[in-house]
């Protein structure tokens, strides 16, 4: 059975850094046709995908982030992770990561990321940005 459990701090200012780790286990992140990614929820709003790794290491993002993500691994420690700068109120949330399967000889966007089921998911971790 896959877990992912994210961690990061909750409370930031307005022009600071978020940084958060999702741990997995049950699963390598390294194992082909799977998408492991960062969605978020605003309070009041629907579901965000922001942006995704695949097991080769590439990266997708919803452009709406506008260069603000980025998402690195660490495979020793089967763990994924998001950078978000340059934070504001707007980007309070609930922050989750997940994993969806894709299908091989696909080629990949962030718009295919975006539409696959998630399956497996964090418990989420609320994120707020506050002066």
């Amino acid at each position: 059975q896959v877990q992912l459990q994210e961690s990061g701090p909750g409370l930031l200012k307005p022009s600071q850094a978020l940084s958060l780790t999702c741990a997995v286990s049950g699963d390598s992140i390294n194992t082909d046709y799977y998408a492991w990614s960062w969605i978020r929820q605003p309070p009041g709003k629907g579901l965000e995908w922001m942006g995704g790794i695949a097991s080769d290491g590439k990266t997708y993002f919803n452009p709406s982030l506008r260069g603000r993500a980025s998402i690195s691994r660490d495979t020793s420690k089967n763990q994924f992770s998001l950078r978000l700068t340059s934070m504001t109120p707007e980007d309070t949330a609930i922050y989750y990561c997940a994993r969806a399967t894709l299908a091989p000889d696909t080629y990949y966007t962030g718009s295919y990321f975006s539409r696959r089921p998630y399956n497996y998911w964090g418990q989420g971790t609320q994120v707020t940005v506050s002066s």
